[in-house]
Order: structure tokens, then C-alpha cells, then sequence
């Protein structure tokens, strides 16, 4: 009778928590192949973008299209490394990675491809257990799965400006690829 309980207990506990671990496990697949096609999307417009055009921006205060480029690098590298892995953070002011200055439009292109490369592994492995785990982001709370959301966003932020940037100088940027 002991062993019909504890089996009975097992068989209720594990049908309640595969379809959570399921949902976890989803929420990585799902996003990896979002931020895949991110990638592909990014590169497809940053070799559509003539490197003399690299330095264009829309207003003094605005940054360039290669600027607005190595800020999403940058960002990417930040969300997944520093606060989905535990890495330091990298210093805005003092690493060189991600400035622009006197980078080649193709060491810029190769610079955000590691990015994408390194990040994409680090979340294949990504413990989904963490994905309720908090962390400060900017004095709010946000759980890692949201830090993966907030990514997303970011990426689709700056480069929408590298779109604009491109209609303004007469371009047609590469059509838009869904699920991204």
C-alpha cells in the first residue's frame, strides 16, 4: 500500500510540473530561433548599407547607423553575458569592442556576428529554472525571462533607426523577415 501511495504521489507531481518545465523549455527554442532570424535580418542590413553611409545620422544628437549597430552589439552582449550569465559588465567608457572608431563597416559586421554566436550558445545552455529569477534592471525588477524579452525589443529599436537611416539616404532595406 506504501509503495502504491508514493508511486500515486509521483505520477500527480510529475503531471503537474512536465507541462511547466515544457513551457520553460519552449520559451528557449522559441526565442532562439526569433533571435536567429534577428541576427540574419541585422546582418542583411548592415552589408545593404554603403560604408560611406556608416557615419550618416539623422540629427546631431542621434547616433549613426554604425554607432546605433555596435550599440545593439554592445546591448547584446551586456543582457546576455552580464545579466542572463554572470559576467562582469563590460565599461561602456573603456572597452573598445563595441566603439565604433576606426572600425571597418566589415570588422563591425564580424564583431556583432561573434555576438550573436556567443550569445546564441549561452542561451542554448540557459538553465530555464532561472527564468523566474529577479535581478535590478535600471531600479526595476525583472525576472530573467523578461531580460530575454527586453533584448528583443532593444535590438528591433535600434534597428528600426537603421531602416529610417537607410530610406532617408535612398535605400530599400532588405524585406522584412517574420518572426523576429
Amino acid at each position: 500500500m506504501k509503495h502504491i501511495l508514493i508511486l500515486t504521489t509521483i505520477m500527480l507531481f510529475s503531471s503537474f510540473t512536465s507541462p511547466l518545465f515544457a513551457q520553460q523549455d519552449n520559451f528557449i527554442k522559441d526565442y532562439l530561433e526569433r533571435l536567429e532570424n534577428s541576427h540574419k535580418y541585422l546582418i542583411l542590413v548592415a552589408e545593404q548599407m554603403p560604408e560611406d553611409k556608416y557615419d550618416f545620422s539623422a540629427s546631431p544628437e542621434s547616433m549613426t547607423f554604425a554607432k546605433n549597430l555596435m550599440h545593439i552589439g554592445f546591448a547584446i552582449d551586456w543582457h546576455s553575458q552580464s545579466l542572463l550569465g554572470g559576467r562582469e559588465s563590460r565599461d561602456w567608457n573603456t572597452d573598445t569592442t563595441y566603439k565604433v572608431a576606426n572600425k571597418s563597416k566589415e570588422e563591425m559586421i564580424a564583431t556583432i556576428n561573434k555576438t550573436f554566436d556567443e550569445t546564441i550558445k549561452l542561451i542554448e545552455q540557459f538553465d530555464t529554472t532561472q527564468l523566474d529569477d529577479e535581478l535590478d534592471y535600471f531600479g526595476l525588477n525583472r525576472t530573467k525571462r523578461q531580460i530575454f524579452l527586453l533584448l528583443a525589443d532593444h535590438i528591433t529599436h535600434h534597428r528600426g533607426q537603421m531602416l529610417v537611416y537607410m530610406r532617408i539616404n535612398g535605400l530599400v532595406p532588405p524585406r522584412y523577415v517574420l518572426f523576429q
